[in-house]
């Protein structure tokens, strides 16, 4: 058994990964997916198709191949609900860009409870978290509730339906990171927080066994032989994983759907007085490594609106060459706060806006603009964490992620950041990650420390923006920001 297969369930699409004995990827089978969007500011999927789709790509990336274990890393915070017996969603799952609790969220920091959560998850009180999600399957779902409180239905993240349905329901499990971004973990004491799960009237019966990233987590049949599930970690700490940031103070950033950076803290977690997120970065032999976060909710969700919504773009792959032909005198910027703005502002009633249009403003301005709202967001996540580490922690930002492939975007990220930006030679990080977790469990891939000497840069970008010319393209998005915001 010489290969490892890594399920990487997003936001978007669904991809299956295999991983030979080096820790390389050699054959990749990816879907997409229905993106639902019930009413403003709602975002669903349907868990069968998401189902069907890891389904059909694990069966055509593990083809014939021998399989040692599998990995799984999953969108987080999405949040399902399903029946015990049947496995029946009882709902669309919410996803994490869903703001439908706001309201919810707002009342109840209005009675002072966020302190308490914040305290004991590490998180702040804002829909995006699973808590209040699973509260409004429970409230607006007919019988929901009474089902819950009798012990039929179960409650998880995306990795944790995977994992039940792939061994049959006799799993119901997920792993420490998971755990630690539903706003319901006690990050501390490594507990379901019971005072959260009775404020927000959740059955505790519904909730998962926690476990280590790498662990047993049950066995499928999914490809006839029986397979070993022992690797999990939800995208953003896998994609830390993968991008071997074990030391206090490395940090990465991921550009997906939306955008993460996580700065590894050791063994203590930070508290943040910047409206960061104190998280789990991951916990091996029960022991929590813990990282600052900073969350961004649109970085490639805006391309694909440019494609999508607008259809100004066939593929992602158009926007560097339109960018680059943009013209140098318009300063168009593009505030994509279209699900509310994450960190650090956490804003969730504010909606995208657009600034500084001309009528010789176009697709290239536009292309433009999406890509440097990416470089201004990240800059608004490190500022925050080098106040929060009072100037401590690395200076070299590793990336990855789909839009990492682009050149011109990550140039300006280091241009607007004034950092290098280190980007590794396996960009599928958050793949390679959970990949790592379950070879490396099953003893055919290196430790920690082997895993971390195979890292290999593919490219550095060096900051080549003057400090003048930098200062003022981010006081113009700061301003373009502060018009935005709700509050």
């Amino acid at each position: 058994m010489t290969h490892i297969l890594a399920i990487d369930q997003g936001t978007t699409s669904s991809r299956a990964i295999l991983f030979d004995r080096d820790m390389r990827p050699t054959r990749v089978a990816q879907q997409e997916f229905t993106q639902h969007f019930p009413a403003s500011g709602w975002v669903e999927h349907d868990p069968e198709e998401i189902w069907d789709s890891v389904v059909t790509t694990c069966r055509e990336a593990a083809q014939g191949a021998d399989i040692a274990a599998i990995g799984i890393t999953n969108q987080r915070e999405t949040t399902l609900v399903w029946d015990r017996v049947t496995g029946a969603p009882v709902y669309n799952a919410i996803v994490w860009q869903d703001r439908r609790t706001a309201e919810q969220c707002a009342a109840l920091k209005a009675e002072g409870f966020e302190a308490q959560v914040t305290e004991r998850t590490g998180l702040l009180l804002d829909p995006y978290f699973s808590a209040t999600k699973l509260a409004w399957i429970l409230d607006n779902v007919d019988g929901a509730r009474a089902r819950a409180e009798a012990g039929a239905l179960a409650f998880g993240t995306i990795d944790s339906f995977l994992i039940w349905r792939l061994t049959g329901g006799a799993s119901h499990v997920t792993d420490a990171t998971n755990a630690a971004r539903t706003m319901l973990y006690d990050i501390k004491s490594g507990q379901w927080d019971a005072d959260i799960c009775a404020r927000l009237n959740i059955p505790m019966s519904m909730l998962p066994e926690v476990r280590d990233c790498a662990a047993h987590f049950g066995s499928t049949n999914l490809f006839g032989a029986s397979v070993p599930i022992l690797g999990v970690a939800g995208d953003q700490q896998a994609a830390t994983i993968g991008q071997a940031c074990f030391e206090p103070g490395m940090m990465k950033s991921t550009y997906g759907t939306g955008c993460f950076a996580l700065l590894n803290t050791g063994e203590v977690p930070v508290s943040s007085d910047n409206r960061l997120l104190t998280t789990i970065a991951y916990q091996l032999d029960g022991k929590v490594t813990y990282a600052l976060e900073g969350s961004i909710f649109i970085a490639g969700a805006a391309v694909q609106w440019l494609r999508d919504g607008l259809g100004i773009i066939d593929s992602a792959a158009e926007t560097t060459a339109l960018a680059q032909g943009a013209d140098p005198a318009q300063e168009v910027i593009l505030v994509p706060a279209f699900t509310g703005m994450g960190a650090p502002y956490w804003d969730a009633d504010c909606r995208g806006a657009i600034y500084g249009l001309t009528r010789g403003s176009g697709p290239k301005e536009f292309a433009r603009a999406a890509l440097e709202a990416v470089g201004f967001q990240t800059r608004d996540l490190l500022e925050a964490m080098r106040a929060d580490m009072q100037g401590q922690g690395d200076t070299v930002l590793r990336v990855d992620g789909g839009m990492a492939a682009s050149d011109w975007a990550m140039q300006f990220l280091a241009d607007i950041n004034g950092a290098q930006v280190d980007r590794p030679t396996v960009l599928e990080t958050t793949a390679l990650g959970v990949a790592w977790l379950a070879g490396m469990q099953a003893g055919i891939y290196p430790d920690q420390a082997g895993f971390a000497s195979a890292w290999a840069l593919e490219r550095s970008f060096a900051p080549q923006m003057d400090q003048a010319t930098r200062s003022a393209r981010y006081g113009a998005w700061k301003d373009a920001v502060a018009r935005t915001l709700s509050r």
